[in-house]
């Protein structure tokens, strides 16, 4: 790493370490927790009735997009993938076992979070320059806070384009690629990598033109068949894994707990920087806040809102709950992570290969890297309706091959640059997207009294 390569990592953390200080973690934790107490602990109270109607098909006069499947599955396929699994890694690696802990915290606290926020993006769903029905916080911030606040909407939109480009996602693919299959091949080595890392950019980039080449529809058709296959994939590998050494999940599990309150595997007592580890990773992993999740489930077939934030809060329960948590207990179980000798993806992969074999490790590659790819599909319609909002949705079309070129770069990039960059992008997306979510909570709660009152049977 070159001198000026390095002075901008500094640089950049630095600024993460701003952003995400006391206040954004107080914001993103203190409003779940208010968000759950406001609503009589509703979200747990229905969460059986949110996965009774993630199956419920549309009606014919329902104004969106996708159906409740197709909306959960493209939100889902922003968020599984990399965040839950080179994530947990990377907090693991830097936060000690116990910020999986304060993950769980947060995602039981998202779940209200995201009842509230895709409820409103619903509700406050607003057309753009086209004429279409769009939803996410910028919309939300429009439609539903008034004319003064807009400057708020365009912040989001600009934190959102910004704050989805695929460079994490698309690192962390080639890495886990070059890692586990190339390199034992011998199609690449360790210190010569440079030309393997851009050709599979180029091919990743081609690949996702001829999808986004058939805009939201082929998009949603393409997450809803992937993202539930590789999820069940990712989770039967796993399942093999923690049966065969089903001994050892007990103590992994305590480890995390008794970690969280001392702070001293891996960063020497410091709880509070672990706490903020575990919250930031989580906010990567479910996106429970942040706001990009409202923008797909702003595009559902639904005349009540409601029915819609019932069925976006099974999110992190999917995602952070049970993926995060059984890519975590394959790490510490495995022991490799006490090494230091791997980041990110890698260090999932090692523990893979260490409790199973390399076959193992090269279907764990092969399943994520699949997730990670329906990431970069559904962070690619983020960023185009982010940049719709703010030019105009008619030159929202440019922005494909700005985001082909960041795929490209994604891959050869620094790991420790590109989680920065995402890292503070995610910070300033929430302060929107929570302050416009706070203020409208009194709209949600009204809205679901009537929902509720409703024949359950007739309506979502």
């Amino acid at each position: 790493m070159d001198e000026s390569e390095s002075q901008l990592e500094l640089i950049l953390g630095k600024i993460v370490g701003f952003v995400w200080g006391p206040p954004l973690v107080t914001l993103l934790v203190g409003g779940g927790l208010f968000f759950l107490l406001y609503s009589r602990l509703l979200p747990y109270r229905h969460l059986g009735r949110g996965l009774r109607l993630l199956f419920k098909p549309p009606d014919h006069d329902d104004q969106g997009s996708l159906s409740h499947f197709q909306a959960l599955s493209t939100a889902l396929s922003g968020t599984l993938g990399m965040g839950n699994v080179g994530g947990v890694a990377v907090a693991i690696a830097t936060g000690g076992p116990g910020a999986i802990f304060w993950m769980w915290m947060s995602a039981l606290l998202g779940i209200a979070t995201k009842f509230y926020t895709c409820t409103l993006a619903v509700m406050y769903r607003g057309k753009d320059s086209e004429g279409t029905l769009q939803g996410g916080p910028m919309y939300i911030i429009r439609e539903g806070m008034g004319r003064r606040w807009r400057p708020l909407a365009y912040f989001f939109a600009f934190a959102g384009l910004l704050g989805t480009m695929p460079i994490f996602q698309v690192n962390q693919l080639v890495q886990v690629v070059r890692d586990v299959i190339a390199t034992p091949a011998g199609w690449t080595t360790d210190d010569q990598h440079f030309l393997f890392d851009l050709g599979l950019g180029a091919l990743l980039a081609i690949l996702v033109l001829g999808v986004v080449a058939g805009k939201l529809p082929r998009l949603a058709r393409v997450t809803s068949t992937l993202v539930p296959a590789m999820v069940l994939s990712y989770l039967s590998l796993t399942g093999v894994v923690l049966i065969g050494n089903s001994d050892q999940i007990l103590p992994a599990l305590k480890l995390i707990v008794v970690d969280a309150f001392t702070g001293q595997a891996m960063v020497g007592g410091a709880i509070g920087a672990m706490i903020i580890t575990g919250v930031r990773r989580a906010a990567f992993s479910n996106e429970a806040g942040i706001g990009t999740e409202a923008m797909a489930h702003g595009a559902a077939r639904t005349r009540e809102p409601v029915s819609e934030g019932l069925v976006a809060m099974l999110g992190p329960v999917i995602d952070t709950l049970v993926v995060c948590t059984c890519t975590a207990l394959v790490i510490l179980i495995s022991g490799v992570w006490t090494s230091g000798d791997n980041d990110g993806v890698s260090l999932t992969a090692a523990a893979f290969a260490s409790l199973f074999d390399e076959a193992g490790s090269v279907v764990m590659a092969l399943t994520v890297s699949v997730l990670a790819f329906s990431t970069v599909l559904t962070f690619w319609y983020y960023g185009s309706k982010c940049l719709g909002f703010m030019i105009g949705a008619r030159h929202q079309h440019h922005y494909v091959w700005f985001y082909l070129f960041l795929i490209v770069l994604g891959a050869i990039a620094s790991l420790n640059t590109v989680i920065s960059v995402v890292d503070t992008m995610y910070a300033l997306m929430a302060i929107p997207t929570m302050t416009a979510s706070l203020a409208l909570a009194p709209k949600v709660n009204q809205a679901a009294r009537r929902y509720f009152r409703k024949d359950a049977g007739g309506s979502g």
